[in-house]
């Protein structure tokens, strides 16, 4: 994966509404929110940013919520495309191979739990930007 480095080049992907409501703003990245779309669908967005040259900065299964068990995802690519980069293609193919093992749980959610996977999502991705996920969660 790419360093982490300009933030004007970060592009979020992310269905997530608690990325777009604590981070929208608070920074020079770029946040694509799109609620309706599945952990899959963020996976397949970015994978065709990738191979369309887009560099990948975040890994697409990082943390420790399996993908069937949360339906929240943000990952974050280059804004502008810097030229294909096999090992990240190869990465998306193989998170989207590991998705696709995974059956679907099928089960109705709780409010209180999906902020609880909406706020790992949260975490892991403001440890990304080197961002204080608390001081976000104040504002």
């Amino acid at each position: 994966m790419g360093s982490i480095g300009n933030p004007r080049d970060y592009l979020i992907l992310t269905n997530n509404p608690m990325v777009r409501e604590h981070l929208e703003g608070r920074g020079r990245f770029t946040i694509r929110f799109e609620p309706e779309r599945s952990f899959r669908e963020i996976l397949v967005e970015a994978r065709d940013l990738v191979y369309a040259g887009h560099i990948l900065y975040t890994h697409p299964l990082a943390g420790s919520v399996k993908p069937n068990e949360t339906p929240y995802k943000s990952l974050i690519v280059s804004v502008e495309p810097h030229g294909f980069d096999a090992d990240h293609a190869g990465l998306m193919a193989n998170a989207i191979a590991v998705f696709d093992k995974f059956r679907p749980i099928g089960w109705e959610l709780e409010e209180r739990i999906l902020r609880d996977f909406q706020l790992i999502d949260y975490s892991l991705l403001c440890g990304a930007l080197n961002i204080d996920a608390a001081a976000g969660l104040s504002k």
